[in-house]
């Protein structure tokens, strides 16, 4: 777990380092980036980190990667709420804090909005989910539960929000569900969300994201 979440922490740096490098060798808006294969060996990291962190910054609206031809430099400006949220990610020293307050806010928004709502409680994904964290062998990620209840309540604005915060929170969403007590509380999260009862759903979930983000604050 410690070296899933240093490599968060580290992933992180690298995208501070690529920004500080793009100011440091005047990298204007429309204009190529060097390869990943230089990234790197400026940096002083794998070629995967830095590939990692370019996708991230895609999806932040950042950069833009133009097969055959390279990644290029984009003017993120005519996205503002990209805009904002990435710079505020990049400059604020407390910033990862606020982002994983404000990522909780949606998750638990997408909770209370299914559980109020009969149409979205019968939906079959929920009893799916359960059956999964039911077989040995299935690969149940953390991020599955989440961003399925958000998909479900088709707000298209706060899942994108969503994804972009949980890129930069540094929780462990990328886990598997396979210890016996997370498997116990997801399923009576599923359990509450389905019979409609918003306040022991919450409360589900509010226990589970302590676990999860218990383990990311043991190592800051």
């Amino acid at each position: 777990m410690q070296n899933s979440q240093s490599s968060s922490k580290r992933f992180l740096d690298i995208i501070v380092e690529l920004q500080s490098l793009i100011r440091e060798q005047g990298i204007q808006y429309g204009d190529k980036l060097p390869s990943e294969r230089h990234l790197a060996e400026k940096l002083q990291v794998s070629r995967t980190a830095v590939r990692e962190a370019l996708r991230s910054m895609e999806l932040l609206g950042l950069i833009e990667t133009k097969r055959g031809e390279g990644t290029f430099l984009s003017d993120f400006k005519k996205h503002q709420l990209v805009e904002v949220l990435s710079m505020f990610i990049m400059q604020q020293s407390r910033s990862v804090q606020d982002v994983v307050e404000t990522r909780m806010i949606h998750e638990r928004a997408a909770i209370t909005a299914v559980t109020e709502k009969l149409e979205l409680r019968m939906l079959p994904v929920w009893k799916g989910m359960q059956s999964k964290l039911a077989e040995e062998d299935a690969c149940f990620l953390r991020e599955d539960l989440v961003r399925e209840t958000i998909i479900a309540t088709e707000n298209r604005l706060s899942l994108k929000i969503w994804f972009l915060l949980n890129q930069y929170s540094g929780v462990s969403y990328d886990i598997a569900i396979t210890e016996k007590e997370e498997i116990a509380i997801v399923s009576e999260l599923l359990d509450e969300m389905m019979a409609g009862h918003t306040k022991q759903a919450i409360a589900c979930y509010e226990q589970w994201i302590d676990r999860v983000e218990g383990e990311r604050r043991e190592i800051e």
